[in-house]
């Protein structure tokens, strides 16, 4: 199990603190063997701004958190400006000598920058603090879009939705960009479950510091017929299955993947893969629970998601990159799967990016 240790320092915004739970929960939730271990670890005189909203945030853990730490990663917080807080630079010289990884979300990058570890090196923290960070720090190479940037042990981010961007980079890293991808679906498809469709499971920390996250589904007959929560079980149960790490099936399934757009046979698939019909499906049923054929609708359906979310083409054109052809044919394969339509999908979605983004403040981490 991989530790990440979440250091909060003095005015940390409690977004930038929950979000680091929240996504590797749900990474490890939705994806067997992931699994992460979050830790809260309270700094040097820390207390929370509490955020966009104020809140508490319990922190069961001190600076004896980042003992054994695979990750850690440093939220923005008030003071980033001045020399960090006795302690704070030790600790994390020694995390790196150990060789765990270290993450910064925001003006948590001034932080790192200050200890002298980012010397020589690119970094990346909000846009409106490249040019400042560059000033007070001549020696890192500042990266001016503010993108998850890598750089060695270290990554950075500006913190887009408390950190998330940065948490599902470090994902990609240790699980591949399909779990990253899914984790990313998984938390936009049911953080907003509405009251009464989910099954009372809030996001937090379990015992010891355990991460855990909220289902954001109904089960059994709570869910009712066109709420969210049915919606999310439906999508759910089409997409759980996946490639196992290292299957022999993977070869084959990227060359489906990176062919979506032309009209894959059953033989198409068989002879890529160098075997008969009738194996390949047995190994496919094996390996991700599904035929050939459903595994490749399957990917269709998740390549549409990802063209709703991130493009602003035309029904038409995902239904032709996606190769499920039609509008129609796109429409009601799209409506089995997730429960809903890909226009109301896009809208959803974008209304949850507007509703989870929260406008900057003057003087905010």
């Amino acid at each position: 199990m991989s530790v990440i240790t979440v250091l909060a320092l003095d005015g940390a915004p409690g977004h930038q603190l929950t979000a680091p739970g929240l996504a590797f929960a749900t990474a490890a939730r939705h994806h067997h063997p992931v699994a992460y271990e979050v830790r809260v670890c309270a700094g040097p005189g820390f207390r929370s701004t509490g955020g966009p909203a104020p809140f508490g945030v319990g922190t069961p853990w001190g600076m004896e958190g980042l003992d054994g730490a695979d990750t850690v990663l440093l939220p923005g917080h008030e003071g980033y400006r001045a020399a960090p807080p006795p302690g704070v630079v030790d600790a994390l010289r020694a995390a790196v000598a150990r060789g765990a990884r270290v993450g910064a979300v925001g003006t948590g990058t001034f932080t790192l920058a200050a200890t002298g570890l980012l010397d020589g090196r690119r970094a990346a923290t909000s846009r409106r603090h490249t040019r400042e960070l560059a000033r007070l720090h001549p020696r890192v190479d500042v990266d001016p879009e503010g993108s998850a940037v890598a750089d060695g042990p270290f990554h950075s981010a500006a913190g887009v939705l408390g950190g998330v961007d940065l948490c599902l980079h470090l994902i990609t890293l240790d699980h591949g960009e399909s779990v990253a991808i899914e984790t990313e679906r998984q938390l936009f498809l049911h953080l907003h479950a509405e009251p009464g469709d989910a099954d009372g499971t809030a996001p937090g920390a379990g015992a010891g510091g355990l991460a855990r996250s909220g289902s954001g589904h109904a089960e059994g007959d709570c869910a009712k017929p066109g709420s969210r929560a049915a919606q999310g079980a439906a999508a759910e149960a089409a997409y759980n299955a996946v490639t196992p790490p290292g299957s022999s099936l993977e070869p084959v399934t990227r060359w489906m993947e990176a062919h979506l757009h032309h009209p894959l046979t059953l033989d198409d698939i068989a002879g890529r893969a160098g075997l008969g019909v009738r194996s390949l499906t047995r190994r496919f049923r094996a390996e991700t629970g599904l035929t050939p054929l459903q595994y490749l609708l399957r990917t269709r359906i998740q390549h549409a998601q990802r063209l709703l979310e991130r493009t602003d083409d035309p029904v038409e054109r995902i239904a032709a990159r996606s190769g499920l052809g039609t509008p129609a044919n796109l429409r009601h394969h799209f409506q089995r799967a997730t429960g809903t339509s890909p226009t109301v999908y896009r809208t959803a979605f974008r209304a949850l990016v507007s509703d989870m983004t929260w406008p900057e403040r003057p003087g905010e981490p």
